[in-house]
């Protein structure tokens, strides 16, 4: 009888100190992982956050998944310490992954889409856009949404799924922006006077680039021998924040300069013939 109380003793004794075992190493192992997985947070932040062109957003997402990847790792760990399988354990968090990633589809399309519009970087904040029907000037990107204000002062959000999904048009991203500008003339009048005349528009204008600023010279250029008038062209280049104050003035001044110098503008005309078909 004593064997066996002996026996059954050393039984509880060694399964008692198995499991002392694995509870002190699986709290080694949790204090570690904590730290490592803090320690790997802010080194990661502190990494991404040199790069200048990184978007804050995308820092802190990225940070969130090394230190979240870290810590269930070392559960995985911690609960094979304990005899858990973690092979039916991963295939049952792969299968809550499945439903829950069916069920949050849309949710997860615009987070994906988020995180490639901030790494890829299309467009930035301040900058106007027209990305598949969406025009305005950009105030903030997020992870699920993209907010915007249209140029007639309206707020909108839009999905991240909607915008990266389709053209994207960014017209702040280049300093400088082309015009073509088309002025009709007479047929009767001098199409080479009108060409001088609208260069010298031009030429008068300081925010018309020229030389090593701009892509290419200014130009007047016959476009088009239209039905009721002769249209020229007026080609030049500015910078993309005077683009559309001299786009209007520019537009205003040769229809002057034209005045000026006795050059008309026609409109549209129409003769009409009445003939007379009654019998004499």
């Amino acid at each position: 009888m004593n064997q066996s109380a002996e026996q059954l003793w050393a039984q509880f004794s060694s399964v008692g100190l198995d499991l002392a075992v694995n509870v002190i190493s699986a709290l080694v192992l949790v204090i570690i992982g904590w730290i490592v997985a803090g320690w790997a947070h802010r080194a990661v932040r502190r990494g991404l956050g040199r790069f200048k062109d990184m978007d804050r957003t995308l820092v802190g997402v990225l940070a969130g998944i090394v230190r979240y990847f870290i810590l269930i790792t070392v559960l995985i760990m911690v609960l094979g310490r304990f005899g858990v399988q973690t092979a039916s354990i991963l295939a049952a968090l792969g299968a809550i992954g499945l439903a829950v990633g069916l069920a949050l589809q849309g949710t997860l399309a615009n987070i994906a889409a988020g995180v490639m519009l901030l790494f890829l970087r299309p467009f930035r904040v301040g900058d106007y856009v027209s990305a598949n029907g969406h025009d305005g000037t950009v105030d903030e990107i997020g992870l699920f949404t993209t907010e915007m204000t249209t140029y007639d002062g309206i707020y909108q959000s839009v999905p991240n799924s909607a915008i990266w999904g389709g053209r994207i048009v960014n017209y702040s991203r280049n300093p400088t922006r082309r015009h073509d500008i088309l002025v009709g003339i007479s047929y009767r009048d001098d199409i080479e006077r009108a060409q001088e005349v609208l260069g010298e528009v031009l030429r008068m204008d300081q925010r018309v680039l020229r030389g090593e600023d701009a892509p290419a010279e200014p130009q007047t250029l016959v476009r088009e021998l239209a039905d009721s008038a002769v249209t020229l062209g007026m080609r030049f280049w500015t910078s993309n924040d005077d683009y559309w104050p001299a786009n209007f003035e520019l537009r205003k001044a040769a229809k002057q300069a034209l005045d000026a110098n006795g050059i008309t503008i026609p409109f549209p005309q129409r003769d009409v013939h009445v003939h007379d078909t009654r019998a004499a």
